[in-house]
């Protein structure tokens, strides 16, 4: 049987991983040796193992965290896909996000910081048929459109009057789980059945407009943020987006987006 087993250098080699790498695979429980000498600690692997060492090394090359590819090596064949397609997913997100970046920082280089004009007004009170979902950061634009597709059905049904733009409420600060609202003004005292309702106080507020794709926005917060801070005012929760030109109205060069975050005086 030792015979048949390799060395932890041959089997390194013939798996295109380092000694060091076999050793910490072995220390974590992904991939132990199947013989290990008493006297002398040698590690040796048997030839059928080098499947699963060379995924691993696949997987790793792909950036994989190393506890994604326990789980997918430990699960079965339709369990391991559904893991393996969750990454892919998670992949493409960040993909997605970088491109993201990649169109701002080419925006800023090109011109700079872009100008928004900040104002500060006072805004009226809203009343607001809401639908509520949590979601990370990055998840905004899914849930956005889940609850928009939600809401709009209800609306529809019920056929209480309602005037556009559709509302999305967030979170002073991004938080990896935080919620979201999504809203619809409604023109009547009353709620609707099967939807919570939401008012916002009217007040002071400052606010900008931003043109362009929703992946741009944070350069309009930027610019709406520095503002506030300049005038020495305190911002407040939540933020208000009136989306005002949609991706099914326009490009996403010409989508139009209302900032709109409520402010009071500083104390200080």
């Amino acid at each position: 049987m030792q015979d048949e087993l390799l060395t932890i250098g041959r089997f390194a080699r013939l798996c295109r991983l380092s000694v060091k790498q076999l050793r910490h695979y072995d220390e974590i429980g992904l991939l132990a040796p199947v013989r290990v000498d008493a006297g002398s600690g040698y590690r040796y692997y048997a030839p059928e193992q080098a499947r699963d060492a060379l995924t691993i090394a696949l997987l790793r090359e792909m950036d994989l965290p190393l506890a994604v590819i326990a789980r997918a090596l430990a699960a079965h064949p339709e369990r391991r896909a559904q893991i393996l397609r969750a990454e892919r997913d998670r992949l493409a997100e960040r993909i997605s996000r970088d491109q993201a970046r990649m169109e701002m920082l080419e925006r800023l280089a090109g011109g700079g910081l872009p100008g928004y004009e900040v104002t500060v007004n006072r805004e009226q009170e809203r009343r607001l048929a809401v639908v509520r979902a949590v979601c990370t950061p990055a998840g905004i634009g899914g849930k956005f459109e889940e609850c928009v597709g939600r809401l709009l059905p209800v609306l529809g049904r019920t056929g209480i009057a309602w005037e556009p733009p559709l509302w999305g409420l967030y979170p002073l600060d991004l938080e990896e789980r935080m919620e979201i609202t999504v809203g619809a003004q409604i023109l009547q005292g009353e709620g609707v059945p099967g939807l919570e309702s939401e008012v916002l106080p009217g007040g002071l507020v400052a606010e900008t407009m931003h043109i362009g794709p929703y992946t741009q926005l944070p350069l309009a917060y930027h610019a709406l943020f520095a503002a506030i801070h300049e005038r020495r005012l305190c911002s407040q929760a939540p933020v208000r987006e009136a989306y005002l030109v949609g991706p099914a109205e326009a490009p996403q060069e010409e989508l139009m987006t209302r900032l709109i975050i409520p402010v009071q005086e500083s104390m200080a």
